[in-house]
């Protein structure tokens, strides 16, 4: 008789160890759409350092977004580097955060690489592959924000000098991305009145 109870109660210990890591791995992996609807341009950072693993993994879901003809005509560069962190700083007006942020990405899009060759296509399939990053980022309790490079000519020079980014290319924007502070909240931005069903 013991020994029975003794392995109910064990059979129970088990069973609410699974509850508990299964709870557990349900916090850490919100779906996809929680993870979408709670998206936010985060410019406050802690300062705390983000790992190479977590940048590699960012990156991976950047190049696993949607591209013309899978032409892939995209590039990154992951900075880590604080004074170079601290050039972009000073050089892009609204990517001052980076003082706190300690690491961003740069999405570079290839135009030669694009289907048919086309600017457009590449721009397109780069603002898919940085929409992927965002989501990325959120998803694993990170805060990242869209710098604009593109299409300002004194940004996209900046950019090219200190990151020895060749003339055809073309750097997108540059994503600062840290642990947020938590001050920066999503926004609910849907407006029934723009859902058209069937026509305008």
């Amino acid at each position: 008789m013991k020994k029975v109870v003794f392995l109910s109660v064990v059979a129970l210990l088990v069973v609410i160890a699974c509850g508990i890591l299964c709870a557990q791995n349900e916090k850490t992996s919100p779906d996809a759409l929680t993870v979408i609807h709670n998206r936010k341009s985060v410019r406050h950072f802690t300062g705390k350092s983000v790992s190479r693993d977590d940048l590699v993994t960012i990156v991976k879901a950047g190049m696993a977004a949607p591209t013309a003809v899978n032409m892939q005509p995209w590039s990154f560069v992951i900075v880590t580097d604080r004074p170079s962190l601290d050039i972009l700083a000073k050089a892009l007006p609204y990517a001052k955060m980076l003082d706190k942020a300690n690491a961003a990405i740069i999405v570079c899009a290839i135009a030669e690489k694009a289907f048919q060759g086309k600017v457009e296509i590449a721009i397109i399939d780069s603002s898919c592959a940085s929409e992927n990053i965002l989501i990325a980022v959120e998803s694993l309790g990170l805060g990242a924000v869209w710098t604009g490079v593109y299409p300002d000519r004194e940004r996209m020079d900046a950019v090219r000098k200190e990151f020895n980014i060749p003339e055809g290319i073309i750097p997108l924007n540059v994503i600062p991305i840290g642990y947020p502070t938590n001050e920066d909240k999503p926004k609910d931005k849907f407006k029934e009145e723009n859902i058209h069903w069937e026509k305008w």
